[in-house]
């Protein structure tokens, strides 16, 4: 009896323990983070922080055995994985809209609470001719160096790719290590008034899709090293360059509208 082979162009991933492991660091992340916020114990934090990473490391080093050494991608695989990076985007993009719609709530209309002015008084503002403006010129000239590599790997040159991201990486890491020394030279915290609090939520969230974005575009680095790419197919290069551009966009509407407007 013959039997009948089906060809599907979908791939089901096979059993694995990460996602179940990747939550539960998730929500120890989230606890051990209040209780470093309540306790001042930033131990269990970072052990937290370890776990997750080795988890993600595990899971990821999965994914390209699969789609990388073993051919599970197919195109339309690779089409909807693509489509489902353009979501995710999407997604981010309506979390900053809350944090805006709230800022220009208080901005366009101030309450009497806050005195009807804005900013509120006693917030010293930073100056946007500072560190903002410098970091903003960091990440547009980010946007660049990661779409000419995204451009060299289009046309198969590997090493020209290579180091315009080792220039986008490096321009990453300088940005979160001005914005840190920022937080430490700014005159009001996150409890000062509306103010504070969105101005930090706002800039804070951004600097944290900037860390994600330099370890996203690290981890594409050390697969371009290893050959996983080809000028035909990098779902994971163009996924991260993509991300990087969001994160650019993002920051210009915050440097316009909350540093220098």
């Amino acid at each position: 009896m013959n039997k009948e082979k089906l060809y599907y162009p979908y791939y089901l991933t096979s059993y694995s323990p990460w996602p179940f492991f990747i939550s539960i660091a998730l929500m120890n992340l989230m606890l051990s983070s209040l209780m470093w916020i309540n306790l001042n114990n930033i131990n269990l934090f970072i052990f937290n922080l370890l776990l997750l990473l080795l988890v993600m490391f595990q899971w990821w080093r999965d994914l390209i055995r699969e789609f990388t050494f073993l051919g599970m991608m197919s195109n339309l695989l690779y089409f909807n994985l693509r489509f489902s990076m353009i979501l995710f985007i999407l997604s981010e993009v309506f979390f900053f809209f809350s944090f805006f719609w709230a800022y220009f709530h208080y901005a366009l209309s101030p309450d009497i609470m806050i005195g009807n002015m804005w900013p509120p008084l006693g917030i010293d503002c930073f100056n946007p001719n500072d560190i903002p403006l410098m970091n903003s010129i960091i990440l547009i000239f980010s946007g660049f160096t990661i779409t000419w590599s995204h451009f060299s790997l289009l046309n198969n040159n590997m090493k020209l790719s290579m180091i315009s991201l080792n220039m986008t990486i490096i321009l990453g890491i300088y940005f979160t290590i001005m914005q840190i020394y920022e937080y430490q030279e700014a005159k009001f915290t996150i409890c000062d008034s509306s103010y504070g609090s969105i101005f930090f939520m706002m800039t804070g969230f951004h600097g944290l899709h900037v860390i994600v974005g330099t370890i996203f575009l690290i981890v594409q680095k050390f697969r371009m090293q290893n050959k996983h790419f080809m000028f035909t197919r990098h779902l994971g290069f163009e996924s991260s360059s993509w991300y990087w551009h969001f994160v650019d966009v993002v920051w210009l509407f915050l440097y316009i509208n909350v540093y220098w407007w």
